[in-house]
């Protein structure tokens, strides 16, 4: 089971547990604030938006071209930039910590 913690734009600190669906799920289960996801879950329309932490970014990998694609319409884009959706809960990525964008 991984644990992930999430925090809020003012800076709230939650750590959630999961193993299965994705970041966006796991985060909308559990109430995170900011994290809406309106087109649930399908990447069209940034509304599960995270930051990545740097040194998490090997865990998670880069977006595909569809993610990225999507990305560019959000002008709170980084290069750590990740849609949850596209993020699936695995062990693999135990221990992350995301920023809700």
């Amino acid at each position: 089971m991984a644990q992930i913690t999430f925090i809020s734009s003012d800076n709230k600190s939650t750590v959630v547990s999961g193993n299965s669906g994705n970041l966006m799920e796991l985060a909308l289960q559990n109430k995170i604030e900011g994290i809406e996801g309106n087109c649930g879950g399908v990447c069209s329309c940034a509304t599960c938006h995270i930051y990545v932490q740097p040194e998490d970014w090997t865990k998670i990998g880069p977006p595909n071209e569809m993610e990225s694609d999507m990305l560019e319409f959000d002008d709170k884009t980084t290069n750590y930039s990740r849609l949850s959706c596209q993020i699936q809960v695995t062990d693999a990525i135990d221990g992350i910590v995301v920023n809700v964008a």
